[in-house]
């Protein structure tokens, strides 16, 4: 068995790929219009992952937009997406400083969770060992759900 993607229905593709490639830190790896079928799939690979994803296509988030206007809702029943990363504080302070609310801080030092602008819920881990819990974060309340 190999994990392939997780596909993921979007609203706005260019709000989405504001988020999950300009601040989030993705990166593009394929991408299909489909004209009969009036969708685009976006493929986005984790940017250590991306040779692995363009040589076997996986371990991938696809962005699925349906070009007539559809409304979705219930992203977190969906669950969410995990990506680990090598320092939990400094990548939260990057997507603060963009305007993304954390609402789960790293308060651990281990764990955070933020949603997409379509209101999935993405985990961020902490690579390795859990970091030494620092202010601001320690301080910091849940907003919202995650």
């Amino acid at each position: 068995m190999e994990y392939l993607h997780t596909m993921v229905r979007v609203a706005d593709l260019d709000r989405a790929l504001a988020f999950y490639v300009g601040t989030f830190g993705l990166q593009e790896v394929r991408r299909i219009d489909n004209e009969k079928g009036r969708f685009t799939l976006v493929f986005l690979a984790a940017p250590g992952d991306v040779e692995k994803a363009r040589e076997s296509k996986s371990p991938l988030v696809e962005l699925t937009y349906n070009w007539d206007p559809e409304t979705y809702s219930g992203g977190r029943n969906f669950g969410h997406l995990a990506y680990q990363v090598d320092d939990i504080y400094a990548f939260c302070t990057k997507l603060k400083e963009a305007g993304v609310t954390i609402n789960r801080p790293p308060r651990d030092g281990r764990m955070a969770f933020v949603k997409s602008p379509d209101g999935i819920s993405i985990e961020i881990l902490q690579k390795g060992d859990a970091k030494e819990p620092q202010e601001p974060w320690t301080s910091l309340e849940n907003t919202g759900t995650w």
